[in-house]
């Protein structure tokens, strides 16, 4: 394979990556916004509030790759599986949490609005309004995080082969890896 194809390769992976993660964050969004909407007494999710569902997702799924590009969490030794998800998974939570609040204060900046309006804007919402919304947005990633973690454990294309396998296939248990060993393993061998 030439350097041509193995960056069309990469490209298309990555590329694959970032629709997969921008449209499970679409569809959390969504549900949350129409949710809210719905509390709120509107008819219902008009377009701006998908339209505000698909902004939020494709720029927190570029984060949430770049904070992937950038390895993060990759470094960390943790004695199981379990513990290196949540830790990883914590890292990404305060990564797309810093970027969202540089992605407001660039636009802030584009529009010709100081910082100190920006980050007023924010400020003035409750500390329970700011505190829910972080915590939607750990409870959004956790599933995420813990699939591609455990994913990854297992090895190429083992987890994809699980999920489609028909459900008499997948109860002999012998065959599906203890992925919280896994860490372990791999730890005693470095």
């Amino acid at each position: 394979m030439t350097k041509a194809d193995d960056a069309k390769e990469r490209l298309r992976q990555e590329l694959r990556d970032y629709l997969i993660v921008s449209a499970y964050l679409f569809v959390c969004f969504a549900a949350i916004l129409f949710y809210g909407a719905v509390v709120r007494g509107e008819a219902g999710p008009g377009l701006d509030v998908l339209g505000l569902a698909a902004a939020k997702a494709l720029i927190l799924g570029k984060f949430t790759l770049l904070g992937e590009a950038a390895g993060i969490g990759s470094r960390l030794q943790a004695a199981s599986l379990a513990a290196y998800i949540v830790r990883k998974l914590l890292l990404l939570f305060l990564l797309l949490i810093v970027l969202t609040v540089v992605e407001e204060l660039v636009l802030g900046w584009i529009h010709d609005r100081s910082w100190a309006e920006v980050l007023g804007e924010h400020l003035h919402k409750s500390f329970l309004e700011i505190l829910a919304s972080s915590l939607l947005l750990l409870l959004v990633l956790t599933p995420y995080v813990a699939v591609t973690e455990v994913s990854r454990a297992l090895g190429p294309g083992v987890l994809r082969r699980l999920l489609a396998a028909p459900p008499d296939q997948t109860t002999n248990r012998q065959s599906v890896v203890d992925p919280f060993r896994i860490v372990a393993k791999q730890k005693h061998k470095a």
